[in-house]
């Protein structure tokens, strides 16, 4: 096997979660793990310009292993922390593109019952792929993640900008889980009134009422908006 095919894949995957990444509300894990492929690939990208290139069991040593990593980490990610759904996936790729290196380089070796074994193992790992990508890259919700992030916006004093208080909560509402909603709309309501948006603060105030005000929402978020614009202003 070329180690053309592995460099690629490296680089393909980690600018795929840096380019993703700024559209996460949390984009710390996967622009980290992105820019650890990242280098990772262009140091054994060097390593091919030295006398002893860099084997292919290298590249499968590193690609499983990044990928373990990986589908660990972005599965807590995705369904426990509820912050980003982009590095599971990514990761999948990689280990299944490892797993299916080692079978195809080991295919020749292997009797009858193995190669069914082999390939019922990679039915499975790509019935979980699908059920991956599916998860993190097509239906992923992350909107009590958004609340999470634009209150954290909102207590560094990041209010307008595109990864702003505003921004985020705005994203942070969804039809599915309409319990979330209030929180989101009575940040927007508490901002847009800190700084003077009378229609935009009535627009969100109708929208808080509609679903029971600000009753429907727990004190210690509402103390916890007011706090952090009670800092500002004092800033």
């Amino acid at each position: 096997m070329e180690t053309v095919g592995f460099l690629l894949i490296e680089y393909v995957i980690s600018i795929a979660l840096l380019l993703m990444s700024p559209n996460q509300p949390f984009p710390g894990p996967s622009r980290r793990f992105g820019y650890i492929l990242l280098l990772i690939a262009a140091l054994l990208t060097i390593g091919e310009t030295a006398p002893r290139p860099v084997s292919v069991n290298v590249h499968i040593v590193l690609i499983l292993s990044l990928g373990s990593f990986g589908l660990l980490k972005g599965i807590r990610n995705m369904l426990v922390t509820r912050e980003e759904v982009i590095v599971a996936p990514f990761s999948g790729f990689l280990f299944i593109f490892g797993v299916l290196s080692i079978m195809i380089l080991q295919w020749s070796d292997l009797s009858q019952i193995e190669h069914i074994v082999a390939f019922l193992t990679m039915t499975v790992l790509m019935l979980c792929q699908i059920w991956l990508t599916f998860r993190g890259l097509i239906i992923g919700k992350l909107n009590l993640a958004w609340s999470k992030a634009g209150l954290l916006a909102l207590q560094r004093g990041q209010i307008s900008s595109d990864s702003g208080a505003i921004s985020c909560f705005e994203k942070a509402w969804d039809l599915e889980e309409e319990h979330l909603n209030p929180m989101a709309w009575l940040a927007l309501e508490r901002i847009h009134s800190f700084l003077g948006n009378s229609e935009e603060a009535k627009h969100w105030a109708k929208s808080l009422q509609e679903v029971g005000g600000e009753g429907s929402v727990a004190e210690e978020w509402i103390d916890a908006i007011e706090a952090a614009l009670a800092d500002l202003s004092r800033n």
